[in-house]
């Protein structure tokens, strides 16, 4: 079974950085694209940024310039580099990728990380 587990959010003031890690595990034959969503209180999760199993990119236009998205093929991980963060940051973010387990495609996600920024 393919478990997506996220890790590194918490509390920042405004203009601080977090670094958010997802890792992939459990039975898998091959990962395509992985990314990370958001949700704030109240609204409906939205995507912050994708990256394809080629590392090509795609960010939202609110978060570009500020955050970056790699990922560690060899690790089945993907990171999400938040830098310059704002209060409108604030939501939970989650972890979506696109997996092979053995014959067929399908799409995972994590069980989300509380990013608030506040001073």
């Amino acid at each position: 079974q393919v478990q997506l587990v996220e890790s590194g959010g918490g509390l920042v003031q405004p203009g601080g950085s977090l670094r958010l890690s997802c890792a992939a595990s459990g039975s898998i034959f091959s990962i395509n694209a992985m990314g990370w969503y958001r949700q704030a209180s109240g609204k409906q999760r939205e995507l912050v940024a994708t990256i394809t199993s080629g590392g090509s990119t795609n960010y939202a236009d609110s978060v570009k310039g500020r955050f970056t998205i790699s990922r560690d093929s060899a690790k089945n991980t993907v990171y999400l580099q938040m830098n310059s963060l704002k209060p409108g940051d604030t939501a939970v973010y989650y972890c979506n990728a696109h997996i092979t387990p053995v014959r067929y495609e399908y799409e995972y996600w994590g069980q989300g990380t509380q990013v608030t920024v506040s001073s």
